[in-house]
């Protein structure tokens, strides 16, 4: 054992790049050697902070490196899709189904880049997420922060003090060089699809010394490559060689510094690799049961899991909830800060039951109780556990007060109705169908939320089973 505590303590010197003179490593060991308990809980709170980031990442890797992917566009340049989604789509979970998106992977390390948007008319609804490494929403523009006139807003990274240019709007720093783009554009209907072509191909990403018509800076080098994305990686003690990759990319917070210190401890250090083959067995098994552990813990959460609304925002609304950003990027990854858009749901019924594909339900607003939005709702209706879209025969994948067709009781009620086969032709503009088997949830999103939803005074309603 004490042959075992001191290979481990050098090992973690290593890591840590320490350049302690090589008689006090060998000082105190036992005090400073973290026991496989420690070890096992550090692993198990490094596991969750990271997982947001992991998943991230992976559209971020799909966006800027994967040239096999559909999505494909390489670093700073926007991919559009200029239709709804549908149950093929899976790059994204709970993929939202009315605004058809613009997503843009931006790496910012060398150099800041210029986002410029058109014009958009004012009828239609626009937004442009800015989401840092971390999975925090640092920054909007679009029809609620900004307008729908067109702008010029440079995009820097933690490090970047250079003098704005002329012409810009705004300048919006990240605490990380790596950021994912969500852009979202309001489809009215399909006869819409050209119009949103041609509002997408405006959006432009322009690097700075393209924008002030200056030579190109200097690349700026990381000592590790950004990594392949493996799902397997994130279940084994590899998540900690692609945390170090990926954290190269972000600024350490100064309210994380502690947090930093103990990953330390695991090997976990930004630029340095990880080599599990130099650990000794019980120091692997310790990983390996935090690991677990951890997705023990973000599992139980998510299946618990009955308001969306604090999950997303910056790191001061967040308030550095580790789990909680977890949970947000397990259940719905760039879901939108509360004051864009409030999300809220159920994988249930009135009853509390499971909702289930083979039976039939309605799901009632009364009048006063229909989702307040200055610009639009919807429900989508996805599959569990996958949380995909739900192939149907009319191909409706959402529903809501855009929606052309719908119709309201003579008291102004609204009726929605969720089940795999048709309520009857009378009640189809109002029917949103389910799997035809298996469980099932529904995400409603609420676009320029009124206070009420904000605040939680509005409650959404549940379905009920068709007796």
């Amino acid at each position: 054992m004490k042959n075992f505590t001191a290979f481990l303590f050098v090992c973690i010197l290593a890591l840590t790049a320490c350049k302690k003179d090589q008689s006090k490593e060998k000082q105190d060991v036992s005090d400073k050697t973290p026991s496989a308990n420690s070890i096992t809980a550090i692993t198990k709170e490094a596991w969750i902070y990271g997982y947001p980031i992991f998943y991230n990442y992976k559209t971020i890797y799909a966006n800027a490196l994967d040239k096999t992917h559909a999505a494909y566009a390489g670093f700073n340049n926007f991919k559009s899709f200029a239709s709804s989604a549908t149950p093929a789509d899976t790059l994204v979970i709970t993929i939202n189904n009315d605004t058809p998106y613009s997503m843009a992977a931006l790496d910012v390390s060398s150099e800041p880049v210029v986002l410029e948007v058109p014009k958009i008319e004012n009828d239609r609804y626009y937004v442009m997420q800015f989401v840092d490494l971390y999975t925090f929403n640092y920054e909007y523009i679009g029809t609620r922060a900004t307008g729908n006139n067109p702008g010029k807003y440079l995009i820097a990274g933690p490090d970047w003090k250079g003098e704005t240019p002329q012409g810009i709007n705004k300048v919006l720093h990240s605490e990380t060089n790596l950021i994912f783009l969500v852009g979202r554009t309001q489809l009215h209907d399909p006869s819409d699809v050209a119009n949103l072509k041609k509002i997408q191909a405006q959006y432009k990403i322009i690097p700075l010394h393209e924008f002030t018509k200056q030579a190109a800076p200097p690349v700026k080098k990381y000592n590790l490559p950004l990594p392949v994305w493996k799902e397997s990686d994130y279940s084994s003690p590899e998540f900690i060689n692609v945390l170090n990759s990926l954290l190269q990319y972000a600024n350490e917070d100064s309210s994380e510094k502690e947090l930093r210190a103990r990953f330390a401890k695991i090997g976990i250090v930004p630029g340095v690799a990880f080599d599990s083959s130099k650990y000794p067995p019980e120091t692997i098994k310790a990983i390996e049961k935090g690991i677990e552990e951890g997705k023990q813990e973000l599992e139980s959460n998510l299946a618990s899991l009955k308001d969306f609304g604090n999950l997303f925002g910056t790191r001061a609304e967040l308030k550095n909830n580790y789990l909680n950003r977890a949970v947000a990027a397990a259940a719905g990854i760039y879901g939108n800060t509360t004051i864009e858009a409030v999300y809220t749901g159920s994988t249930n019924d009135k009853d509390k039951q499971p909702l289930l594909g083979n039976n039939k339900y309605i799901l009632k607003f009364s009048k006063k109780d229909l989702p307040e939005a200055k610009y639009f709702w919807s429900i989508t209706m996805y599959n569990l556990p996958k949380r995909f879209l739900v192939p149907n025969p009319i191909n409706r994948y959402s529903i809501g007060n855009k929606t052309k067709g719908l119709k309201f009781e003579s008291n102004g009620d609204l009726n929605i109705y969720l089940q795999n086969t048709s309520p009857g032709k009378d009640k189809e503009s109002n029917w949103l169908p389910t799997p035809k088997e298996g469980n099932f949830m529904f995400v409603t999103r609420i676009y320029g939320p009124q206070p009420d939803v904000i605040n939680n005074v509005w409650k959404m309603p549940l379905p009920e089973i068709v007796k």
